[in-house]
């Protein structure tokens, strides 16, 4: 890619714009129908949001170009990742391309490494257990809420230790949800609206400060606990009974942030809040709405369902899951994958062009933001076929290939998600899990619709859960 030297192809602009707010009220309104519908304009379209172009990348050999072969020309900025930074900050996964990214996530990748997450992989199965085996049977259940109570408790777990205070957990779980569609509001509205003095704007600012008290607050406690001569036996449990790695879990209180702790002076306080607030956002609503994504998809398909519990079965026979058990369960992940593929999980994510550059042969001037979507690529049918079906077979080796690049959900190149690895694990784990400790479960709402916030969420998804295992 090059700065223009012939004329370009006049780049088509989406239809729908209105005076001032341009295509905001549809991406407010209708953002995952408005984002799809993109595609049959051309492979490079410009909307507005407010007064400003952004220009949609809806090809995703295009969406390759701008993340891999051609990222020097596409740093990672836009409206998306500024209202990020409102309460993630520069962590690794909004600070912008550079020296300090490099560092930065140098520091961090001992976290994710296999053998670090390895070893927190048991303590991590035993929080799941303890927690979806206290539900109560028959009975109702969000399962938004729930998975994303789980991811974040297991979470906890991994990265600040077995001893994490509960009511430092609580205040998480009740705060990402109304940030989350706090920062959705920043990036859809005009620049102009963020900035007033409104109740919502105030009430977000509010709730951002309350969460970096919080990381502080989480901060010290795992400092103080690696330190410690000893550490607490982890909430809620009553000892090798309830919990059976819990001597392990006791042994590593510092748990995987151990690691930035250990270079706390060559980041900073701030920056390590930054990274723990970006940690803490991807573990809950990425993996969280993954999983209820999964579950919704596997109520609903008996076939999917029987098969797994057939894998795990064969891997487990009569026992609980353990760590090493996650390697063998490769049909598990095709339907975890099939479930980040259909539904996102992000649906809209921005770059800015360093320069005057040309995209697909269109004009792209410089400072403009340059939108991709894993939502948008990962539902094109020239990559997969009937992209509307579940179908975790579609992720079978001898069929992947032609998908090859066009999934997205983790990022790619230089800046792809730090905690893919991470993710994986704690996406199996606790599927397998769920799956061993209720042999029954059954939808008590209507299907779900999907709704755009930072991730693809279910608007309403409700359960039940059953000991026996019904015909």
């Amino acid at each position: 890619m090059s700065a223009p030297t012939t004329a370009p192809i006049p780049t088509p602009t989406a239809p729908g714009q209105l005076p001032l707010i341009g295509h905001g009220l549809r991406l407010v309104r209708d953002p995952l129908p408005f984002i799809t519908s993109l595609r049959e304009h051309g492979s490079v379209v410009r909307i507005r949001i407010g007064p400003t172009s952004a220009y949609v990348v809806t090809d995703p050999a295009l969406a390759r170009r701008v993340l891999v072969t051609d990222a020097a020309h596409f740093p990672k900025g836009g409206k998306y990742y500024d209202a990020l930074r409102v309460f993630l900050g520069d962590g690794v996964a909004t600070v912008a391309d550079g020296d300090t990214h490099l560092r930065n996530r140098r520091l961090m990748q001992p976290m994710f490494s296999k053998a670090h997450i390895a070893e927190r992989g048991n303590a991590m199965i035993d929080q799941v257990r303890t927690l979806v085996g206290a539900w109560p049977a028959a009975e109702p259940r969000d399962m938004f809420a729930s998975m994303n109570e789980i991811t974040l408790a297991t979470f906890l777990v991994a990265v600040f230790g077995a001893d994490f205070p509960a009511h430092l957990e609580s205040e998480f779980t009740a705060l990402m949800p109304e940030i989350m569609r706090g920062t959705i509001r920043q990036v859809l509205l005009p620049p102009w609206i963020t900035r007033l003095p409104l109740p919502a704007n105030r009430a977000h600012a509010d709730r951002v400060a309350r969460l970096r008290a919080l990381i502080d607050q989480a901060i010290d406690h795992h400092a103080d606990a690696a330190t410690a001569p000893g550490s607490a036996a982890p909430d809620g449990a009553s000892g090798a009974e309830a919990c059976p790695h819990a001597s392990q879990a006791r042994r590593q209180p510092g748990g995987l942030f151990e690691t930035l702790i250990g270079v706390e002076d060559q980041l900073g306080r701030r920056q390590l809040q930054d990274e723990a607030i970006t940690l803490l956002a991807g573990a809950i609503e990425t993996t969280g709405t993954t999983l209820a994504w999964a579950l919704y998809e596997i109520a609903g398909n008996p076939t999917v369902e029987r098969r797994l519990r057939e894998e795990l079965a064969s891997v487990c026979q009569d026992r609980p899951l353990r760590y090493d058990d996650l390697d063998q369960l490769p049909y598990a992940r095709r339907v975890l994958q099939e479930a980040l593929r259909k539904y996102g999980v992000s649906w809209m994510v921005t770059r800015t062009a360093a320069r005057d550059v040309v995209l697909g042969g269109h004009l792209v001037p410089k400072g403009a933001d340059v939108v991709w979507s894993p939502y948008l690529h990962q539902h094109d049918p020239s990559y997969y076929p009937d992209p509307d079906t579940f179908d975790p077979d579609r992720w079978e080796t001898d069929r992947v290939a032609a998908a090859r690049g066009s999934f997205l959900a983790f990022g790619d190149g230089r800046r792809k998600c730090i905690g893919e690895n991470f993710a994986w694990v704690e996406l199996t784990l606790i599927l397998a899990t769920l799956l061993q400790l209720w042999p029954r479960f059954t939808m008590t709402s209507p299907p779900p619709r999907p709704q755009a916030v930072i991730t693809v969420k279910p608007d309403a998804l409700t359960m039940e859960f059953h000991s026996d295992p019904g015909d």
